[in-house]
């Protein structure tokens, strides 16, 4: 099975394409949030490299946030898009996921630095959720200090920061059998309202 994995979710733009559990390539830097502009070229020219082409791919992934609220609905179009035109699968992966899938039991906080001493959190335990998805701030952070904890980012509290981009493709790894056809299933997460909309109120 080939996959094609894409995070618009941050900075960096990330692709790799991956087959039989094997990588075969990757791509990853920093395009200072133009995805929109960088993404298909970037995916055309890795295909290229590899004498491959879009239809040679089984299953789109794409990392579904939280992060940056376009780059991740950039991510999350595309993926349908393609998938739509070329009725293949698609495999939604979470910025958590991507931290969680760089420890080996999977129990673990993570963290997701959302700036302004702010965080997206989510706890695992062997893989299955304890914390819910949420929005808290340093104070309220400090309080899971005891717990393991890994993060994308140095952090005011005790973690450890994680390679987003390795822990993406262990996700997708894990992950593959539950890819489908239901492409109305990839949804961004969004844990908190975007700043636009928080300023409509």
């Amino acid at each position: 099975m080939t996959c094609l994995g894409i995070d618009t979710s941050g900075n960096h733009l990330t692709v790799f394409v991956m087959r039989d559990g094997n990588v075969l390539s990757v791509f990853h830097e920093n395009v200072g949030l133009k995805h929109s502009v960088t993404l298909m070229p970037v995916v055309e020219d890795l295909l290229e490299k590899l004498n491959m082409s879009l239809s040679d791919i089984d299953v789109f992934s794409t990392v579904i946030g939280p992060g940056s609220f376009t780059g991740i609905r950039i991510g999350v179009a595309t993926v349908k898009a393609l998938a739509y035109s070329l009725g293949k699968k698609v495999l939604a992966v979470t910025s958590f996921e991507a931290l969680a899938y760089n420890t080996n039991d999977l129990s673990v906080i993570t963290v997701i630095d959302a700036r302004h001493e702010n965080y997206y959190v989510c706890g695992f335990e062997k893989g299955n959720i304890t914390i819910e998805p949420c929005f808290m701030g340093l104070d309220d952070l400090k309080k899971l200090e005891n717990l393991p904890m890994v993060s994308d980012v140095k952090i005011p509290v005790s973690s450890t920061v994680c390679d987003l981009v390795g822990g993406f493709i262990s996700a997708v790894k894990k992950k593959l059998d539950s890819a489908t056809y239901d492409i109305e299933s990839l949804v961004p997460l969004y844990v908190k309202k975007s700043q636009a909309e928080e300023e409509r109120k």
